[in-house]
């Protein structure tokens, strides 16, 4: 008995300490993936490759136990009793089991629903961001120059990132509800187009070519800072706002949801997937019939409706690209907690940005410099985005290893800057383009 009793008491320790191990490396897994996640996931979030994803059935004896009861994964149930099966106790995941059967459109309907949505909400992020550097630049507001690290695009990129902590955190799930493409279009369509990486970095590129380091690096700290502040006022009014709705007793629904309105039914998705094709159409056609009025003339009205043309592509490509977050490298998944789609996004934004301003100031035509200009402007300001980096940031400052926040955050600009140097800055000294 004796002998038993210390078997019994070995094996008990023995999967005590396998439980805790496993626990601690499916919590550090679990929370790597939620924090590379929290921006964006690109055409992973659609309801018809959610549905698709969530149709496997995944085992789990993560039970809730009774006092002083150990937890025994399927791991460790194969090492304790290597000739027992799968018991009763095996669940399907939680989501699988619970998931609201909601109407949807089909796969190929769902996608080109949602890149509509992102075109035509991608098109009035270039605007607006046109317009703030209209508003607080040298014509106007004079609060912002190419000569200081106040750069024009910072006005857009701290709007967008407090805009994101109200749309893109606290209110993401009640827009959800009433349509998954809207709160895509939103977050990755309208604010991830309003603010934008690539315009940062060539700012910056381009006080350091004319000798300005020091509010080069100082463009980059301080731009991190007010971005990073902007998400979290951001966050914080909006709960304060969503608590104060709260308060006034405006009706949240029987999930918390504040709006009960929901976008479930195929008639009703196909009826806004029209109205927005049409809109998308209209916006097209008034871009282009400006486009060419004004491109013999050049200017910036040319190179702003060329941007609202070309926008909806640096869109589409960002999005595809998102849905590498959260996955890591390999089959391992190695490094997780890094977004390699907002990654790629943004620093081959960066460098195909300095690729074409070395080239404008080697080619210098006037119709060239219209298409340069709208390009950098509109697809490659629409591709990279601050926005979803600023989420990305601040969860991971949140996480348990607040490190990884500015780790990412050097990994990014580090190597966008890096590359804009070789690109942009060597030419210029070199050959003096």
């Amino acid at each position: 008995m004796e002998r038993l009793s210390c078997t019994g008491s070995s094996i008990r320790r023995r999967s005590t300490s396998i439980s805790s191990h496993i626990s601690h490396h499916t919590d550090n897994d679990d929370e790597c993936e939620r924090v590379s996640e929290a921006g964006d996931i690109g055409d992973r979030a659609l309801p018809s490759t959610r549905h698709s994803e969530s149709g496997s059935t995944h085992f789990s004896f993560d039970i809730r136990p009774e006092e002083n009861e150990v937890v025994v994964s399927t791991e460790e149930e194969e090492i304790l009793h290597p000739n027992s099966t799968l018991s009763t106790g095996a669940i399907v995941d939680s989501e699988a089991i619970n998931h609201e059967t909601r109407g949807g459109l089909p796969k190929l309907l769902d996608y080109a629903s949602c890149m509509v949505h992102l075109a035509v909400f991608g098109i009035l992020g270039v605007l607006t961001r046109y317009l703030l550097q209209k508003l607080f630049g040298p014509g106007v507001g004079n609060v912002t120059s190419n000569q200081t690290l106040l750069y024009l695009d910072l006005p857009s990129n701290m709007i967008g990132s407090f805009l994101m902590g109200w749309f893109g955190v606290v209110f993401k799930g009640d827009i959800s509800n009433v349509s998954e493409h809207l709160a895509i279009a939103i977050t990755t369509g309208y604010l991830g187009s309003l603010t934008t990486f690539s315009g940062w970095n060539q700012k910056m590129l381009e006080l350091s070519v004319s000798g300005h380091w020091l509010f080069a690096s100082l463009g980059f700290v301080v731009g991190l800072f007010l971005v990073a502040f902007s998400i979290i006022f951001g966050i914080e009014t909006a709960k304060g706002f969503r608590w104060l709705l709260s308060k006034l007793s405006c009706g949240a629904g029987s999930d918390g949801s504040i709006i009960s309105t929901r976008v479930d039914s195929n008639s009703r998705q196909l009826t806004i997937l029209m109205m927005f094709l049409v809109i998308l159409i209209m916006l097209w056609g008034v871009c282009g019939v400006l486009v060419k009025a004004e491109f013999r003339y050049g200017g910036s009205a040319a190179e702003l409706w060329f941007a609202c043309m070309v926008g909806p592509i640096g869109v589409w490509i960002r999005w595809f690209l998102a849905r590498l977050n959260g996955r890591g490298l390999g089959k391992a998944g190695l490094l997780k907690w890094i977004p390699y789609g907002t990654l790629i996004a943004n620093v081959s934004a960066a460098f195909v940005m300095a690729a074409l301003a070395t080239l404008k100031k080697a080619v210098h035509t006037r119709d060239y410099d219209t298409i340069v200009s709208g390009t950098q402007f509109g697809l490659l300001g629409c591709l990279s985005t601050v926005s979803t980096f600023a989420v990305e940031f601040n969860a991971m400052r949140e996480s348990n290893y607040p490190w990884r926040a500015y780790a990412y955050a050097i990994i990014t600009i580090c190597i966008s800057f890096v590359i804009g140097i070789l690109v942009y800055c060597v030419p210029v000294w070199t050959k003096g383009v």
